[in-house]
């Protein structure tokens, strides 16, 4: 939670909530810029509206221009497709899709989850430029909106606003001298907190399976190689310098040991499994209820 008497700037973007505290008032240009930045990024990235830059990939094979921040995304997500033998993947779109994840968000099941297709089979992304070989729905979801909270940090430390917490719907990435203690949300009931963790100058991202819930047992995060939505595990936080590596990590703890991430990453963990056990890092500063 941002400190009391914090000013909050409420807005909605890419599908979700924000809200950007700071201990003063933003002014209304920098408002503008903000929101800008989160209007061309959904532009680019999304493949629920028909007009994005993704989405014409969905249409026909071909070339996209991105903008320069891609190619951390492209990176990251290359090391994370490699440590989770394909589980991870920004082509896991039509089995979403098939699944009722959608554009129309029918979330009814149109046809049996599949495995992703091959990224070297279909994709050739050089950094800012990617290749669709044949028509692809891409999903950069278990990153984008990470990245997109370190952008808006980015925009706010550009005008001198080093105090500041950046929450893009659990997605947060905390900057300044005084830490905030967030709440861990309980993964079977949003009301309720397992626990609770001081965020100093850092980013925590959650990646759950109730978040994104709907019929029997669906939810939006599948294994790669099968399609099918992963069971064994319910929610995870991963405390990292930046919310796009943190974001990430969140999605691919339900696919990859820890210690596998961790010879490649810098970040602290918890995982909660369907059994209702729980494990984490050493380094994890939070502490769980009971």
């Amino acid at each position: 939670m941002p400190h009391p008497g914090w000013s909050v700037f409420r807005f909605e973007g890419i599908g979700t909530s924000w809200e950007i505290a700071t201990p003063d008032h933003l002014p209304e240009q920098l408002r503008d810029e903000l929101l800008e930045t989160v209007a061309v990024y959904d532009r680019t990235y999304s493949r629920f509206r028909a007009d994005s830059l993704v989405s014409q990939l969905a249409q026909a094979p071909g070339t996209i221009a991105l903008p320069g921040h891609a190619a951390g995304l492209r990176d990251l997500y290359a090391e994370l497709y490699r440590l989770s033998r394909g589980a991870m993947t920004p082509l896991i779109g039509p089995s979403l899709e098939r699944l009722g994840y959608g554009a129309g968000y029918s979330l009814v099941p149109s046809g049996s989850p599949v495995a992703a297709r091959g990224w070297e089979e279909l994709l050739e992304w050089n950094a800012t430029s990617l290749t669709a070989k044949e028509p692809v729905i891409l999903d950069i979801g278990a990153a984008g909106k990470g990245q997109l909270v370190d952008l808006l940090a980015v925009i706010l430390r550009s005008h001198g606003r080093t105090d500041f917490l950046v929450d893009g719907s659990g997605d947060m990435l905390h900057g300044g001298s005084r830490p905030v203690t967030v709440a861990l949300e309980h993964p079977y009931n949003p009301r309720q907190a397992i626990g609770a963790v001081e965020l100093d100058n850092a980013a925590l991202c959650a990646s759950a399976a109730n978040r994104r819930a709907w019929g029997d047992g669906l939810h939006h995060v599948l294994d790669g190689r099968t399609g099918q939505p992963i069971r064994t595990i319910v929610a995870s936080w991963t405390i990292a310098a930046t919310a796009m590596e943190a974001d990430a990590l969140a999605t691919a703890l339900f696919m990859v040991e820890p210690c596998t991430l961790e010879d490649s990453f810098d970040f602290e963990w918890l995982r909660v499994f369907s059994t209702g056990s729980a494990t984490f890092s050493p380094g994890f500063e939070g502490r769980l209820f009971t």
